[in-house]
């Protein structure tokens, strides 16, 4: 994997049959679909592939199938977030055995951290890791947030290649830019779809975005279009990418809502299963219908082109 790391890496859904077994074809057709719609890479086992409701032995298994099926053709990244170090250090020695390129990690949720605990979290954690690290910010989930100075700390270890972030606060964000502007290798990816043109064209990597699973070419002309500082091009693709977050993402009074829309649209789409792990239920006759009128109001084809 070069450094630094840009452009579109989908988080991927894990696709399901049941609570103990991968949709393996399904998987092989979502790896395909988002490598035709030319991402940068792929990322696994992170908020959007579930992986704090799979046993360690669907993410094992996820781990193995994604790397056969992607044959080195992108980087791939592979979710280690844990409540356990051992455990995330067992996870990424797998994700080494099966070829994985770099390792994403979640702060350490239940008990929220105090920053110094965080920083010392990581520098226990990163020597002990076989690949490069991307730090993920997810404070809705985990209850913390790394302080800019901490993601600075932390990087002194060349190992640590990058920051995810899902925050939604783009204060926040441009101030995360900000620190880390002399480390020219150091990448930053914006995890709210919603905010991707914006952060690209202020400078940052990429994005780290759900709906590539579903209309990866969109997304992909979009960063290229706030790389390129198309301003025209960008507001046009971005007017796509807000109408499904405002239709796919919103159907339900579910906090999980997002996840249920994104598998519920790739199973209309014919590319996989919608099973989700437990605690959650797939969308019954009526949600699933609302997504399909959504896709259909979208008019937008597999590769995310405009009809």
């Amino acid at each position: 994997m070069k450094k630094p790391l840009f452009g579109i890496i989908p988080p991927l859904v894990t696709p399901l049959i049941d609570a103990n077994h991968l949709d393996i074809e399904g998987l092989e057709r979502l790896i395909e679909h988002v490598i035709q719609g030319g991402v940068h890479g792929i990322f696994i086992l992170g908020t959007t592939g579930e992986a704090q409701s799979l046993s360690f032995t669907l993410r094992t298994g996820m781990i193995r199938q994604t790397s056969r099926i992607v044959k080195g053709r992108l980087p791939l990244l592979v979710g280690i977030s844990d409540t356990s170090m051992a455990d995330s250090i067992k996870l990424a020695q797998t994700a080494l055995e099966f070829g994985a390129d770099a390792l994403v990690s979640a702060p350490p949720y239940y008990f929220a951290t105090g920053q110094p605990e965080l920083a010392g979290f990581y520098e226990n954690l990163v020597p002990q890791l076989p690949l490069p690290v991307f730090l993920y910010n997810m404070p809705a989930h985990t209850k913390v947030s790394f302080a800019p100075d901490t993601i600075k700390r932390i990087a002194q270890n060349p190992n640590v290649a990058g920051f995810k972030d899902s925050s939604a606060n783009g204060a926040y964000f441009q101030s995360v830019m900000y620190e880390m502007r002399e480390y020219k290798d150091f990448s930053i990816f914006a995890g709210p779809e919603e905010m991707t043109a914006e952060a690209v064209l202020m400078g940052a990597n990429g994005g780290v975005n759900g709906g590539a699973n579903m209309f990866p070419r969109l997304y992909v002309e979009l960063y290229r279009a706030a790389r390129d500082k198309d301003i025209e091009r960008v507001r046009m693709l971005h007017t796509h990418v807000m109408q499904i977050c405002s239709s796919i993402y919103t159907i339900g009074n579910f906090a999980s809502s997002y996840l249920k829309g994104v598998k519920c649209a790739l199973s209309l789409l014919g590319i996989c299963n919608d099973f989700l792990a437990a605690p959650f239920n797939k969308f019954g006759t009526e949600h699933r219908e609302r997504i399909r009128k959504a896709l259909e109001l979208l008019d937008i084809d597999l590769i995310g082109n405009k009809k």
